[in-house]
């Protein structure tokens, strides 16, 4: 796993005391985290520097959003080599008991064959149902 230095660096990131505390968070979650999520478990750092933080490492593809359905956005840490391109896109299984969002991905989103002069953008493909803790 790349260290928060090395990720930043690799994606042309200034490094600041913020994105530090933010990415190291996230790299520790084992689920997608609300702004919410993050701000509670960074009760020192001020809610806008978290979130112009999350819109930076968006823009530069360190992270990706998740619409789970639950009317939250998350976020996680892209996998390695991630540049968040259509090819990158994965699903995500969100849990109905425990709110939590986990990214599959090992289960990428298939190419859609869209009518012509279409353009695709993005796409969210969400599984609902009980996770291993819950079910």
């Amino acid at each position: 796993m790349q260290t928060v230095e090395e990720i930043l660096k690799l994606k042309k990131v200034k490094n600041t005391a913020v994105r530090s505390i933010v990415l190291k968070h996230l790299l520790n979650q084992q689920k997608a985290q609300s702004l919410k999520d993050i701000e509670t478990a960074l009760i020192h750092t001020d809610r806008s520097s978290i979130f112009r933080t999350l819109k930076t490492f968006q823009k530069n593809a360190i992270i990706h959003s998740i619409e789970d359905g639950s009317g939250t956005i998350k976020y996680a840490v892209c996998a390695e080599g991630c540049n968040c391109e259509l090819e990158d896109l994965h699903y995500h299984f969100y849990c109905l008991n425990c709110d939590k969002a986990f990214c599959l991905f090992e289960i990428p989103i298939p190419k859609i064959n869209l009518p012509k002069n279409f353009k695709q953008t993005q796409a969210n493909m969400v599984i609902k149902g009980f996770c291993d803790k819950c079910s």
